[in-house]
């Protein structure tokens, strides 16, 4: 795995910091999940979110010596993590609809639901 992030990483490091990013993307789908399960609704996802992406980017600097701010990393995590939380949202929504109001609804996949007829 050596040159996986850059030409100076180790395996080792290499490791640590794929394990950070899981662990990253994994904070985020349960925020998302959170967030769906208190019934709130989506512009706290994208609050939740950007605390995250922040939290993310201080990891980077402590861990493996990144920029301390830096907006363009600040920003490819916030999509990033964007992406998973919005899917952890969209999942836990849509099993909550199916699920307390079956005799209205019905799941079309995994992150929607349609009305019955």
């Amino acid at each position: 795995m050596q040159g996986l992030f850059f030409e100076s990483d180790t395996g080792v490091r290499s490791a640590i910091r794929l394990f950070v990013v899981l662990i990253g993307f994994w904070t985020a789908w349960r925020a998302g999940r959170a967030a769906a399960e208190s019934w709130s609704g989506y512009p706290l996802v994208i609050v939740y979110t950007v605390l995250l992406a922040g939290a993310m980017q201080f990891l980077h600097h402590a861990l493996f010596d990144g920029p301390v701010l830096s907006l363009f990393y600040y920003v490819i995590d916030f999509v990033l993590l964007l992406i998973f939380s919005t899917a952890g949202y969209r999942y836990r929504r849509t099993n909550q609809m199916v699920n307390n109001y079956y005799w209205l609804y019905q799941k079309t996949s995994p992150f929607s639901w349609k009305a019955k007829h």
